[in-house]
């Protein structure tokens, strides 16, 4: 039975919209300026370094297509990896106090555990800033606890409410079923869950069209139109959007220097044709008699190029030369150059793109990091709020809505600076004799909720172990000194002791 799409704010209605949204977005598309803007599967084509070859005037692209791929260096790859690897989540801190907080703490870090979320969470932020944005799908599994999966743009579209960014009115997930070989999409609405399937491998979403044609609710065990409540009355996906300051929808790490790696490819291939074109000087000769083809005429090559044979001819008269070499420091200088621009744009440390360190001091090498260190914790701060907001969810999963209600969850987060151990040990000092708690203090130094708590037990066992030995050492110097005491002490004579001198 075709799928109804007339009525606004239906299943229907939404499986359209949001289907053809998702389709649109993989492609590129030009904008009010006229500037074409990059899709996703643009963006994917430069994360992986297939960058599309440019036209070369004079030369032939099937003829250099084989070397030209060679001349493609991946420089985006480095504007990408850079401030990801330094996005680590060591873990979640409530504010409230007591036991009560040691509890919540620990009850967020199973449910990071137990997701694997350790290795996944760096795919959220991988695809975020690779892809404009990432979703984390939150769904209950069939122990009842919360299940936290990494989902991509290609496959997944969300529509906000009207005037409100901060809440999601409709969700959908797109996939295809290797398994059957049809097409399958869920979409979650705040009070309903909808699952749709068609046969089709490439599904088309017109946009205006008043029925799904191809498309039919997918039968469920408990339901045979595809329909089942939402219970966390909410839509389990929560975006992470890279850069929203640039544009709402988010903007890739590497999608204002596209550009750039265009031109230093560009350069590249210039430079390896001049290497491969003038590798051997182009030679002349003057004053040769030639000889011709008796069939064709055509004149005959007089001379190959070969290491091993010598040239000589009869006529003393006749000249050789030989025409100047290509200069390739210009090639060079215009690769550098663009590099220089691309490590500028996109603040990756000089020496991440030199790929050389020489003669240079720690400061300055946490100097030159000072650009990618600002801009890591300023995408702390973009990802920590979604990462807060799949915890919340993760708790209404389990029932507990006070820890999923609770706003002053924090995510802890990895230090992107580059520290060596002594200087973290020695501002440890510094900050015990400035009264800051020893797990605050632990925490700077870079260790996980887990291995603090599990410091805290050793430390309380090393406490009570040490205590016994410390109380008898004591015991026995006090008797030590009552010995001596005794021994050496001699009567103190008062003055009502004195006898008269009559």
């Amino acid at each position: 039975m075709p799928i109804d799409a007339t009525k606004v704010e239906s299943p229907g209605w939404w499986l359209q919209r949001l289907g053809k949204k998702m389709l649109d977005e993989r492609k590129d598309s030009v904008d009010e300026d006229g500037e074409v803007e990059p899709g996703l599967d643009t963006l994917r084509k430069y994360a992986e370094g297939k960058v599309p070859l440019p036209s070369v005037p004079g030369l032939d692209p099937a003829e250099v297509a084989e070397w030209m791929r060679d001349a493609r260096t991946n420089w985006v790859s480095l504007v990408l990896d850079s401030p990801v690897e330094r996005l680590g989540v060591d873990g979640f801190r409530f504010g409230s106090s007591g036991g009560e907080r040691a509890k919540a703490d620990e009850d967020a870090q199973r449910i990071w555990r137990e997701n694997h979320m350790k290795a996944d969470s760096g795919l959220v932020h991988y695809g975020a800033a690779a892809q404009r944005r990432a979703f984390v799908l939150v769904e209950r599994d069939d122990a009842g606890r919360p299940r936290l999966t990494h989902e991509t743009p290609r496959q997944v579209a969300v529509e906000h409410a009207q005037g409100n960014r901060r809440e999601l009115a409709a969700g959908l997930k797109l996939w295809r079923d290797d398994w059957t070989g049809n097409t399958r999409a869920k979409l979650w609405l705040p009070g309903s869950e909808h699952d749709f399937v068609t046969k089709t491998d490439a599904p088309v979403f017109g946009g205006r069209s008043a029925t799904l044609r191809s498309w039919d609710a997918f039968q469920l065990p408990n339901s045979d139109d595809g329909q089942s409540v939402n219970s966390l009355g909410v839509v389990p996906l929560v975006p992470f959007i890279n850069r929203r300051n640039r544009r709402l929808a988010g903007f890739a790490e590497h999608e204002d220097v596209l550009r750039i790696q265009n031109r230093i490819n560009l350069s590249l291939i210039m430079l390896i044709g001049a290497m491969k074109y003038g590798a051997f000087r182009q030679r002349w000769a003057a004053g040769l008699e030639v000889d011709e083809d008796p069939v064709t005429g055509a004149k005959i090559q007089p001379f190959q190029l070969d290491i091993r044979k010598l040239w000589t001819v009869d006529n003393p008269e006749a000249k050789f030369g030989e025409f100047a070499a290509t200069d390739l420091v210009p090639y060079v200088r215009s690769v550098e150059s663009a590099v220089q621009d691309l490590a500028a744009i996109s603040r990756t440390p000089p020496h991440y793109i030199i790929g050389a360190v020489v003669n240079v001091s720690g400061d300055a090498l946490k100097a030159a990091e000072t650009g990618l260190v600002a801009k890591v914790r300023d995408r702390q701060d973009e990802l920590g709020e979604g990462w807060e907001a799949v915890m919340r969810l993760a708790f209404r999963v389990l029932g507990d809505e006070k820890k999923a209600d609770a706003w002053d969850l924090e995510t802890v987060w990895r230090d992107p600076e580059s520290r060596t151990v002594s200087e973290l040990a020695d501002a440890a000092v510094k900050k015990g004799s400035a009264g800051v708690p020893w797990r605050q203090r632990m925490e700077d130094m870079g260790y996980t909720p887990s291995q603090i708590s599990r410091m805290e037990i050793d430390r309380a066992a090393d406490a009570l172990n040490a205590a016994p030995a410390e109380d008898e050492k004591r015991s026995s110097m006090e008797a030590g000194r009552r010995r001596f005491m005794d021994k050496h002490s001699k009567p103190v004579i008062g003055r009502d002791d004195v006898p008269d001198a009559a």
